[in-house]
């Protein structure tokens, strides 16, 4: 397999998100490179909004090729604001404002970024090009949720290696709590948190209506945004949503194993991959059962670096990268050839690719905002269920998220926050067909309570789909007349399905 071939499926499996670790710590400073554009901008009049005034930077991600121009800011927040006289947040803010300044409508566009730890800063040139009608004429506007990049970021130590077991991950979330504790207090770093700080920006920039789009976790931001703020509230488009009423902590095992179930379904169905690589979901299993019996070392050649490496390849491991490429078919499309390699003895492949990926997301997510949100919201889900443990994951990261949590300071929900969102608000709602984590059963879920919102299921798609296909234009279309019903989605019928390789060139003619 080439390294170019590598670089691309490692890159695809990034858009994991609702993730539940983050890897090694980044400094205080991490996300997007927000520097000034050149000095003479930084000595220029600052571009106002609101009372806000934001200065001209340059928005760099490390899954993006190319940089965006951009105006930047910080924002001050009390941390607790039952104590307004306490420690402050200052949180970033970037600002993309169109082309053309006259004419710029009044109600700006938020993104909310997954995870929970996601950079809404860093993350998005990821996404940039699923704005380009909507920016045209509106502000687009990025808030690094507090605890996320620049704003009080609260990132540490994952246990090491793929064999961690519960205690570790225990032991490991007390020493992290204990390390941020001396720069934040955790029990306040909540989407409740989060949803305010929101609010407080929206006011500071002076805008009466938002429109708020939610990529994952997002969603659960911006619905909850949505019943606190409803009369600041112009839209709302929910992709690969997560229902309100809905505990994180054990849903994840079943929703891989039945997107497993369709996306090797595209093998199966397929007499040339069939023939050549036979049941992959059988196939992954055997390997799984002889991974945990006896783990391999493997020798393999560095991704990044072309070295000779060494290293032990486990169950988990195959597990932890079946689920990451899961999230898009661009990736899983590989999955049943690498799977039959494996099973043949020869692990090199599948071994570079696991350690690439992590290498590459070790920074993604910020394991303490992440934990002080699960932990305080969802703490009542994290259990182990019959059945999970025949699946993929089984039911360890039930069981470790429940473990962190006993020693995670928690903060305080609303005693309706796992209430469904209901109401008039306009609501679009995007779900992929092969979604690993969000299943479109969850957006059927939730459009049952809008009577203004639409549901779209895309054909083929996995996690994080507004920008596939037509749907960019679906997504302009409906943040400028709010009204989803009156969209049509005939575009989306073009949509199609990766074939599964049958080798590492490709997939059969």
């Amino acid at each position: 397999m080439s390294r170019k071939t590598r670089t691309l499926l490692a890159v695809a499996a990034l858009v994991a998100v609702l993730g539940y670790r983050a890897f090694k710590p980044a400094p205080d400073d991490a996300g997007a490179d927000q520097s000034p554009a050149s000095t003479a901008d930084v000595q220029a009049r600052p571009l106002m909004l609101g009372s806000l005034a934001f200065r001209p930077c340059t928005l760099d991600s490390p899954f993006s090729r190319d940089s965006l121009e951009a105006q930047c800011t910080t924002f001050q927040v009390s941390e607790d604001r039952g104590n307004p006289q306490g420690r402050k947040i200052a949180l970033n803010i970037a600002l993309l404002a169109p082309d053309k300044p006259d004419g710029v409508l009044p109600d700006p566009v938020f993104f909310l970024a997954g995870g929970p730890g996601q950079s809404a800063v860093e993350s998005y040139p990821q996404i940039d090009a699923a704005f380009a009608d909507v920016r045209k004429r509106r502000n687009v506007i990025l808030v690094d949720q507090r605890g996320t990049g620049r704003s009080n970021l609260l990132s540490c130590e994952a246990p090491e290696g793929d064999d961690a077991g519960i205690e570790a991950m225990r032991a490991a979330a007390a020493a992290c709590a204990a390390t941020l504790s001396k720069k934040a207090d955790l029990r306040h770093y909540t989407t409740t948190d989060a949803v305010a700080d929101l609010d407080a920006v929206r006011q500071a920039i002076g805008a009466e209506k938002i429109n708020l789009l939610g990529v994952s976790y997002g969603t659960r931001v911006a619905q909850q945004y949505a019943m606190r703020h409803p009369q600041s509230t112009r839209s709302i488009v929910l992709d690969s949503v997560v229902p309100n009423t809905l505990q994180l902590g054990n849903i994840f095992a079943r929703n891989l194993d039945d997107a497993l179930a369709l996306q090797f379904a595209q093998c199966t169905g397929n007499a040339a991959c069939k023939a050549a690589l036979g049941d992959p979901r059988a196939e992954l299993d055997a390997l799984l059962a002889t991974l945990r019996a006896n783990p391999v070392t493997v020798r393999y050649r560095d991704a990044n670096t072309g070295q000779e490496r060494e290293d032990v390849l486990r169950a988990d491991t195959v597990a932890g990268l079946v689920r990451m490429y899961a999230y898009m078919p661009q990736a899983a499309a590989l999955l049943p050839k690498l799977i039959h390699e494996a099973r043949n003895g020869r692990y090199g492949d599948l071994m570079a690719l696991a350690r690439m990926m992590q290498g590459d997301m070790k920074d993604a997510m910020a394991m303490g905002m992440q934990l002080s949100v699960i932990c305080s919201e969802d703490e009542e889900g994290m259990a182990a269920r019959d059945g999970d443990e025949t699946t993929v994951l089984g039911n360890r990261m039930a069981e470790g998220l429940a473990a962190m949590c006993q020693v995670w300071p928690k903060g305080q929900v609303p005693a309706d926050f796992h209430a469904a969102l209901s109401g008039p608000v306009p609501a679009l709602v995007l779900e992929g067909e092969f979604d690993p984590v969000t299943p479109p059963r969850y957006g059927e879920e939730v459009v049952k309570g809008l009577p203004n919102g639409r549901l779209f299921v895309l054909r083929g798609q996995g996690h994080a789909v507004v920008g596939a296909g037509c749907m960019p234009k679906l997504f302009a279309q409906f943040i400028d007349s709010t009204d989803a019903a009156a969209l049509d989605g005939a575009c989306l019928e073009k949509l199609t399905y990766v074939p599964p390789f049958t080798s590492f060139n490709g997939w059969e003619p």
